[in-house]
């Protein structure tokens, strides 16, 4: 199937694609400010750029996008056109996400990946279940999780035993 968009209006759609300040960054900004939580946006020094820095938990919150991070839910879709191009790189998006969240766990972070699908779409979480879920994981000390429609779920890998 061919594109319908000529290969300029293509680039020109695909450039206009927001990095940051993103509805669902805004909504969860909204969140955290809601619920008391101090925190620091896109901190550059960090691996992966994280979209949320909460110094005073050792936390880090990434907000991804479901196609673009390839999360197994309804809103990702397969593209019909350039499909070996589009896989790639998605591929290319999660391997580099592996590894900024195993650098900044090595560095003593607490990481959480909040999914573009409980923030928006069909089957979203409330504002109320969705604060209720951050609260839970920030306070609780867990190492590593993520929050989808399903709600929240440990997500912590495999660590080597501390030397004896």
């Amino acid at each position: 199937m061919a594109d319908v968009h000529s290969k300029a209006i293509r680039s020109k759609n695909m450039r206009a694609i927001a990095t940051r300040d993103t509805a669902i960054e805004k909504r969860l900004a909204g969140l955290l400010g809601e619920a008391g939580f101090g925190f620091r946006v896109q901190d550059a020094e960090l691996a992966g750029k994280p979209d949320f820095v909460l110094d005073d938990y050792r936390c880090i919150i990434f907000t991804h996008g479901c196609f673009w991070h390839h999360h197994d839910c309804y809103l990702f879709k397969v593209p019909a056109t350039r499909t070996d191009f589009w896989l790639e790189k998605i591929g290319k998006n999660v391997e580099r996400d592996r590894r900024d969240i195993s650098r900044l766990r090595d560095e003593g972070w607490r990481v959480l990946v909040v999914w573009e699908c409980a923030l928006r779409g069909r089957a979203k979480l409330s504002d109320a279940a969705l604060k209720e879920r951050l609260e839970e994981w920030i306070c609780s000390g867990g190492a590593q999780a993520e929050i989808d429609t399903l709600g929240i779920h440990a997500t912590e890998r495999e660590r080597p035993a501390p030397p004896a």
